[in-house]
């Protein structure tokens, strides 16, 4: 179940860098989630007040128009970061080095790949509406972000589900850009 969950929350780190590690650090807190060695900080005091002001911070940039594509270039670098990071942190009951070894191989990459697929509907809305559609746009991936978080770490049987769903869009997503020509 931790496997999924970690999945879920780095797809979730896809849509919002800083919200899933805040989720998992409350978790951790308040749930008794168990972490991953050395990730204690993100439950503690400095890590949940940095992390929730993080995450305000990022969900009021990504409502302002310009700002919010600056952010998704930023996002590019710093989501599947945080992907490899909140999957690794929820994997506390896999070695260490197994942990590290997944986030990398699954953490990241998944939080790219729902970074590339919510990148490429805000340029289509910022084409589309010269950018007045991006705040509803925003306002749906912070819903999505904070439904993935909490089935991730209440509900980790259905997150087994979504983990499955989010392998084959993402499939799917890099399948049909392999095969349309540039």
């Amino acid at each position: 179940m931790a496997g999924a969950a970690g999945i879920v929350l780095a797809a979730s780190a896809g849509l919002r860098a800083f919200m899933p590690l805040f989720g998992a650090g409350l978790a951790a807190r308040y749930l008794d989630w168990t972490m991953a060695p050395g990730m204690d900080w993100l439950s503690s005091d400095a890590g949940l007040v940095g992390l929730g002001l993080a995450t305000l911070l990022e969900l009021a940039a990504d409502k302002v128009p310009v700002v919010d594509n600056a952010l998704d270039a930023v996002h590019t670098l710093v989501g599947p970061v945080a992907g490899a990071v909140v999957a690794f942190s929820v994997w506390g009951g896999f070695p260490p080095a197994v942990a590290m070894l997944l986030a990398l191989a699954l953490g990241a990459p998944v939080a790219g790949g729902v970074h590339a697929i919510a990148a490429t509907a805000r340029l289509k809305s910022t084409v589309v509406s010269g950018g007045a559609l991006n705040p509803a746009v925003s306002v749906a991936e912070d819903g999505i972000s904070v439904g993935a978080i909490v089935v991730a770490l209440l509900v980790p049987v259905v997150a087994v589900t979504i983990a499955l769903l989010v392998v084959g869009v993402l499939g799917r997503f890099v399948v049909r850009r392999v095969r349309t020509p540039h």
